[in-house]
C-alpha cells in the first residue's frame, strides 16, 4: 500500500545545478483513479472473502450478544450444531447476504478511504513518500473506519436483524427494510448508529494502526519491501485480535439496540443499555459476551482481509504495468 504523495522529479538544468521538474498534472489525474478504482476493488474483495469465512461464527456471536443467555465454547458449538441439524448448513450462512450486501461496499470505502486519507495526512504533515509517524497513521484508520460506517450503517442494523430471526420473519433484505420501515419508522434504520460510531473509532484506528506499524517494522529489520502473505496473515491477526478487543463492549451494546424491536427490550441511550446489560449480566459474562469467540473471529477475518486487500493491489497493479508495456 502506498504511503505518501509522489514527488516531484529533481533533474539538472544546463549549469549543472538540481532543479525541480514538476510532475504534469494531467498524468497524475488518470492515475489517481486508478489507484482509487484499485483500492475499491481490492475492498471489496477483501471485505466479503473475510466476512464469508466467519459467518457461521459471526452468526452465533450475534445470537449470544442480543441474548441473556451464558456463553461458553460448549453452548456456541451446541447453537451451532443444532442450527445444522435442524435448519441445514446453509442455515448457517443465514444472513450472510445482507452481510454481503453490507461489508463489500463497507470495506471498499474503508479501504479506499484509507488510502486517501493517508495521502491527505501525508501530504498535510509532510510526510511525502515516506510511512506517516503513528498519531497519523492511527488518524487515518479511524477516519477510514467512521467514513465506510456513516455510509453504511442501515445495512448493518438488516443484517443484525436477519442473523437473530427466523427466516419466516423476514423473507429477504428488502422485506426487512419495508417492514421496519413500516412497523417502527425509519428513525429505527439508525438505532445503535453512536455506540457504532463509538467502537469504530478505536477498532478501525487500532487496527489500521497496528497493521501498518507492523509491516514497517518488518520491513526495518527484514529488509524485504512485501511480507510474505502467511506474515500479512500474522499483521492482520494482530491488528483484529487488540482493535476488536478494545471495542467489543461497544460492539454488544449496538447489537442489543439494534434487535430491540424482535428481543421485547426497549434500550435508549448507550449509558442505560450498559447499566441494563451489567444488571442482568454482570460487566464480564454481559459487556463481554463472546469475546472469546471473537478472537478467534476477529483476527482470522481481519487478518484475511488485509492480505487479501495487499495482495489484490499487488496483483492489479502488475496487470496494469503489464498492460502499459504492451
Amino acid at each position: 500500500m502506498e504511503n505518501g504523495i509522489k514527488e516531484s522529479q529533481v533533474g539538472l538544468n544546463k549549469n549543472g545545478a538540481h532543479s525541480i521538474i514538476p510532475t504534469a498534472v494531467v498524468s497524475e489525474g488518470p492515475k489517481n483513479d486508478r489507484s482509487v478504482l484499485n483500492s475499491l476493488m481490492s475492498g471489496a474483495l477483501a471485505g466479503a472473502v473475510a466476512k464469508t469465512v466467519v459467518a457461521p461464527l459471526d452468526r452465533t456471536k450475534i445470537i449470544f450478544q442480543v441474548s441473556s443467555n451464558r456463553f461458553s465454547a460448549k453452548e456456541a458449538y451446541k447453537l451451532i450444531y443444532h442450527t445444522y441439524r435442524n435448519e441445514g448448513l446453509l442455515s448457517l450462512w443465514r444472513g450472510n447476504s445482507a452481510t454481503m450486501v453490507r461489508v463489500i461496499p463497507y470495506a471498499a470505502i474503508q479501504f479506499c478511504a484509507h488510502e486517501q486519507y493517508k495521502k491527505l495526512l501525508g501530504s498535510y504533515y509532510g510526510f511525502q513518500g515516506n510511512a506517516l509517524t503513528p498519531i497519523p497513521r492511527l488518524l487515518a484508520g479511524s477516519l477510514a473506519g467512521t467514513t465506510a460506517t456513516v455510509v453504511t450503517y442501515p445495512l448493518d442494523l438488516v443484517r443484525a436483524r436477519m442473523a437473530v430471526t427466523p427466516k419466516e420473519m423476514y423473507s429477504n433484505i428488502i422485506h426487512v427494510f419495508i417492514r421496519m420501515s413500516r412497523e417502527e419508522g425509519l428513525r429505527t434504520l439508525y438505532r445503535g448508529f453512536n455506540p457504532t460510531i463509538l467502537g469504530v473509532i478505536p477498532y478501525a484506528g487500532i487496527s489500521f494502526f497496528t497493521y501498518e506499524t507492523l509491516k514497517k517494522l518488518h520491513a526495518e529489520h527484514s529488509g524485504r519491501a512485501q511480507p510474505y502473505p502467511f506474515e500479512r496473515l500474522f499483521f492482520g491477526a494482530c491488528a483484529g485480535l487488540l482493535g476488536q478487543s478494545a471495542s467489543y463492549p461497544l460492539d454488544v451494546v449496538r447489537r442489543r439496540m439494534q434487535t430491540a424491536g424482535v428481543t421485547g427490550h426497549t434500550y435508549g441511550t448507550i449509558l442505560s443499555t450498559m447499566k441494563e446489560i451489567v444488571a442482568e449480566e454482570g460487566v464480564i459474562r454481559g459487556l463481554y459476551k463472546g469475546l472469546s469467540m471473537n478472537w478467534v473471529k476477529g483476527p482470522v477475518a481481519v487478518g484475511i482481509s488485509f492480505t487479501t486487500f495487499d495482495l489484490t493491489q499487488i496483483l492489479l497493479k502488475k496487470l496494469q504495468r503489464l498492460s502499459v508495456q504492451r
